[in-house]
């Protein structure tokens, strides 16, 4: 009984992920009805998409794997400050980009 009820909460939490990650994702795409400001192409989403999802995963194992304790939840920590700063880097580039004039 209880491995239906461990499967059945991972599934739960996955179905969570996938809506939380669909969610995010729409949030550019209806700004861009709307103003010019936001100009994501496919590769924009495609990027984003399999960051979030790259994520949820480590999460998603993280829980399965640590079951409680400080170490836990420094790594759940460290797992979301790096998908900040992916993020930030990714939206403006600390380096500039290859394409930009002098």
């Amino acid at each position: 009984m209880k491995n239906q009820e461990t499967l059945s909460s991972g599934k739960l939490r996955m179905i969570i992920f996938l809506s939380v990650t669909a969610c995010i994702l729409a949030i550019p795409l209806v700004a861009m009805q709307f103003t010019n400001e936001v100009n994501w192409t496919l590769s924009d989403f495609v990027t984003a998409g399999i960051l979030l999802l790259s994520t949820c995963l480590a999460i998603e194992l993280v829980i399965r794997n640590l079951k409680t304790g400080k170490l836990r939840t420094i790594v759940l920590i460290v797992i979301l400050i790096a998908l900040f700063l992916i993020w930030a880097e990714l939206a403006v580039g600390i380096f500039g980009t290859p394409f930009a004039g002098n």
